[in-house]
């Protein structure tokens, strides 16, 4: 709510048209008034309203209720602006709590360098984390001042306190032992400002080396590569045709390269298949 009313005053500044999008995965049984709530609150703000429906019931896991809410968001984005969606813009509420809960999850789980560039899409802008739209980023507290200021009506999702999600489990934990103050969080904010620069950097050198998009590569290229180093081509190699492996997944994909024989293939995210000829194979 706060991010909408945050939006129908920069759109209303910049003349630009806003749509609300609300995806209802359909995990609690009341999540139907969540999704009426939104519609109200966008008839009133005088903004156009897309509500999806993922029907995805109760047992889902987090990626894959994440999977479904951003298909959700970046077909509202298509239908509304084109294709490519170059004329608009997907914007989510994620703030500094957000961020700090991503990053002790990806370190947690091993995702190396990178888990300190979390919430990293460009497809995505996050205000809440955007100096050029607020003039410092927001956490949960201040979220929450900013809507009693006001006076913005808000409903509360109860799954927030479930603890069969890790992200639930850590941001209590952290709530419980109030070891990270504001201070600290925007530390750690300065230093993901830093990565994601690094990270840029990175990508755009491994794109100057990386064979085209359905391009042949290599083999033997990987025998004498650093495991990292070659983690970071294919990692960036799956990007380009729109696979998101985790770093397990891209280590095993490493191992197939090094030891499947001719003509085996193996099994990509998304069930993408990837077959492995004697000395290359395509991407």
């Amino acid at each position: 709510m706060v991010l909408l009313h945050l939006a129908r005053n920069v759109c209303k500044y910049r003349g630009e048209d806003l749509i609300a999008a609300h995806f209802d995965h359909g995990i609690r049984e009341n999540s139907a008034e969540d999704a009426e709530f939104v519609r109200r609150k966008a008839e009133e703000y005088g903004a156009e309203c897309r509500i999806g429906y993922g029907g995805l019931g109760a047992g889902v896991s987090e990626a894959e209720a994440r999977r479904a809410r951003y298909e959700f968001l970046y077909s509202v984005l298509s239908d509304a602006c084109g294709k490519n969606g170059d004329l608009g813009e997907i914007w989510t509420a994620h703030h500094v709590d957000d961020l700090v809960e991503s990053v002790v999850i990806n370190f947690i789980r091993g995702t190396g360098w990178r888990g300190l560039a979390a919430l990293d899409n460009q497809k995505i802008r996050r205000p809440f984390l955007d100096s050029k739209i607020l003039h410092k980023p927001m956490g949960k507290k201040q979220i929450f001042d900013y809507a009693a200021r006001h006076e913005l009506i808000y409903r509360e999702d109860p799954s927030n306190s479930w603890d069969e999600y890790l992200r639930n489990r850590i941001r209590h934990k952290m709530n419980e032992d109030q070891k990270i103050d504001y201070t600290q969080k925007m530390q750690l904010y300065k230093l993901w400002q830093r990565q994601k620069s690094v990270k840029a950097e990175v990508d755009q050198l491994i794109d100057t080396i990386l064979p085209a998009k359905g391009g042949v590569w290599r083999r033997e290229w990987f025998k004498d590569l650093e495991k990292n180093v070659a983690l970071e081509l294919l990692r960036r190699g799956t990007q380009r045709i729109d696979i998101e492996a985790t770093r397990p997944q891209l280590e095993n994909f490493r191992q197939a390269i090094l030891t499947y024989t001719s003509g085996k293939c193996f099994n990509l995210p998304g069930d993408r298949l990837i077959k492995l000829k004697r000395d290359e194979f395509e991407m």
